[in-house]
């Protein structure tokens, strides 16, 4: 049974407060205008009778006098696969003109999935990015985020990845999107033909922040799903700083104490709610997250790349339109090198990264006008190579052939004895028109 109440007591920013009783945190809400009009919402907060529900939509054109009906029931995601190349908004309202999706209502926010049921990851996630697949390998089950700062393409890396995994389905999340990032995503997936296995939960940048908050959660409940139904599923989110602001902006509005820079106290927990939600299930699916996290300044010790990076394993630092093969890690790759991928990929991907730091050092000699040896000269040609060939995110390679890729780079800039590579690997992978004689 509906409970209905005409009295609006408090109005502020997107939040209202009504006196009532017998409603639950969470619980959806709706909102009868005088117009004829109607908007959704959901409650934040009560204290005793005094409840604080967040307008889904804007308060425009509500009154005091206005209806609120509580529905009894929480916020849900519509789950099918019909969701399959639909666009959605953070209340799961498609936003593409397409029919309304009709399937089975899921509950979001719930817990993370049972831990019994998870097992130890060990399966590659393959995007076809080298300075991905070939130095930080990505693993079913592992949530790891892209640290970024504004101006860097954290979105066209994203893209490049829906586009290429060999996940089953794509599920996107974005926050505080700009319409052209919203766009691009669009046209990005309709291109190269995986919008058919992508699915978008879309939070613009002039929608309401309560819809902001409710993305990630949309997303993770289907993704969910269909890691239940035996799908190999990818979850993008970005950006979850856009996120925590969301929150923070909430909390503020609510009265909260702040914590640190006005953030409220349960960040960390709100973030690793939503991270926990990556599993690979036995003898199922899995769900694997990666996440933009924008660092205000290029300062990683904000508070939300701060508290991601205890949450997460490992990270990408995306600097200078690149990922930094220095700063970025995947605490789950010894999972599967050299286990699920081939033999020489340990020592490979270690005597590329040591060489190309070398490089570095040599390029500084260049710099301060130092006189360059033989030994110079080959660090700096290869390091030009790895750039264009490892670094640059455009490369679309398998993870065999960038291997390959790796091994040709260091025959045409170096003799075998010079990189101190194992004699048995190299016996079996080095470029054999670069062999040395016997």
């Amino acid at each position: 049974m509906r409970k209905v109440y005409d009295r609006i007591i408090d109005m502020r920013g997107n939040l209202i407060a009504v006196a009532a009783e017998g409603v639950s945190l969470g619980e959806v809400a709706r909102i009868e205008k005088r117009n004829g009009s109607s908007t959704y919402a959901s409650v934040l907060r009560f204290d005793e009778d005094l409840v604080t529900l967040q307008v889904f939509e804007n308060t425009r054109g509500i009154s005091t006098g206005d209806q609120v009906s509580f529905l009894n029931r929480q916020i849900r995601a519509t789950f099918s696969d019909a969701l399959l190349g639909r666009r959605l908004n953070g209340v799961g309202i498609p936003i593409d003109g397409g029919p309304e999706i009709i399937g089975e209502e899921v509950d979001i926010g719930t817990p993370s999935f049972n831990p019994t049921k998870r097992v130890v990851p060990r399966e590659l996630v393959r995007t076809n990015i080298p300075m991905i697949d070939v130095f930080n390998c990505l693993v079913k089950s592992q949530k790891i985020p892209i640290f970024s700062v504004a101006g860097e393409p954290y979105n066209a890396l994203l893209m490049r990845i829906a586009n290429q995994t060999d996940a089953d389905i794509v599920i996107i999340a974005g926050m505080g999107l700009r319409f052209d990032d919203y766009q691009a995503f669009i046209d990005n997936a309709e291109k190269a033909g995986s919008i058919e296995r992508t699915v978008m939960f879309i939070h613009k940048a002039t929608d309401p922040a309560v819809e902001c908050i409710l993305v990630p959660d949309m997303a993770l409940s289907v993704a969910e799903k269909f890691a239940l139904a035996g799908k190999d599923v990818l979850v993008l989110l970005t950006d979850m700083t856009a996120f925590a602001d969301a929150i923070k902006e909430i909390a503020i509005t609510m009265d909260q104490i702040p914590s640190n820079r006005g953030y409220p106290g349960s960040l960390y927990s709100d973030l690793a709610s939503r991270y926990e939600k990556a599993v690979d299930i036995d003898g199922s699916g899995s769900i694997t997250i990666i996440s933009v996290t924008t660092m205000p300044g290029g300062d990683v010790t904000h508070p939300v790349p701060d508290n991601t990076g205890y949450i997460t394993e490992g990270q990408f630092y995306l600097h200078d339109g690149s990922i930094d093969p220095f700063g970025s890690l995947s605490r789950l790759k010894q999972q599967v090198i050299g286990k699920v991928t081939r033999e020489d990929h340990g020592d490979l991907a270690n005597v590329m990264i040591r060489l190309y730091a070398d490089s570095k050092k040599a390029r500084e000699r260049q710099g301060m006008g130092f006189r360059l040896s033989r030994w110079d000269e080959k660090l700096l040609q290869y390091s030009f190579l790895f750039e264009s060939r490892m670094m640059n995110l455009e490369v679309n390679l398998p993870l065999e052939e960038a291997l390959d890729l790796g091994w040709l780079t260091l025959a045409e800039c170096f003799e075998l004895e010079e990189i101190g590579v194992k004699k048995q690997i190299a016996d079996k992978y080095w470029p054999k028109e670069h062999a040395p004689e016997r």
